[in-house]
Formats: C-alpha cells, sequence, structure tokens
C-alpha cells in the first residue's frame, strides 16, 4: 500500500488550496473559496483607493470628490485628472501610481486565483487518471 505524504500548508493561508494528489474541492466550498477571493480583491481595492483618496486630499490639496475621481482613475489605469503642482503632491501620486497599478494586479490575481486552480487541478486529475 503506497503511503501518502503529509502536505504542508500554512496555518494562516489566505487562499487555501488543495494538493494535487487531493480531489477536487466539492462546488460548494469551491464557491465560498470564490467569494472569500472576491470579497479579498474587494478589500484590496477599497483599501488602495482609501489611500489614494486620503493622499489626494491631504497633498493635492483636492476636494474629496475630486480625490475620489483622481484616486479611481489611476488605480484602474486611466490616468489622472487633475495636475498637481506641489513637490509632494507629485511624488505622492507618482508613487501612487506605481502601488495602484501593483495592487490592481494583486487584486485581480486573488480573484482569478480559485478559478484557475480548479482549472489546473481538473486537468491533472484527468491527467492521472489516464495513467
Amino acid at each position: 500500500m503506497k503511503q501518502r505524504r503529509h502536505v504542508h500548508r500554512p496555518r494562516f493561508a489566505l487562499i487555501e488550496m488543495e494538493h494535487r494528489r487531493e480531489p477536487l474541492l466539492p462546488l460548494d466550498r469551491f464557491l465560498r473559496r470564490l467569494v472569500r477571493g472576491m470579497l479579498t480583491g474587494i478589500a484590496v481595492i477599497g483599501v488602495s483607493l482609501g489611500i489614494g483618496v486620503v493622499g489626494y486630499h491631504a497633498l493635492g490639496h483636492l476636494g474629496w470628490v475630486d480625490s475620489i475621481l483622481n484616486a479611481s482613475m489611476i488605480l484602474t489605469g486611466m490616468g489622472p485628472v487633475d495636475r498637481m503642482d506641489s513637490v509632494a503632491a507629485k511624488l505622492f501620486a507618482s508613487a501612487y501610481a506605481i502601488f495602484s497599478g501593483v495592487a490592481f494586479l494583486t487584486s485581480v490575481g486573488i480573484l482569478f486565483a480559485p478559478v484557475l486552480h480548479r482549472f489546473l487541478h481538473q486537468f491533472h486529475l484527468d491527467e492521472g487518471n489516464d495513467a
């Protein structure tokens, strides 16, 4: 009888995935994982938007609505709306633009990771049945 190897997983993993030798996750648990990933992605976007709004308001001396507009446009990759005049505001806008690109891609990765993992896991299970 072949002994199964213990798969070590981090205790507090954000999105815990099953090992390729484990069975496919049942649909209800997969949907819960998907919802958890969506909520995590929304939280990443929300925190990122909040950082931008506060930064544009404090350093760019914009009103709250204009700060939301600028932060949203930068976060989605559309580009800035208002011109920044002070050095601090320009440095913040530059740093926020770089941060936003990473935050947006991270949130997309968090959102699609469970779907991609399930697809690849199913592929490996199908591959193992052929051998």
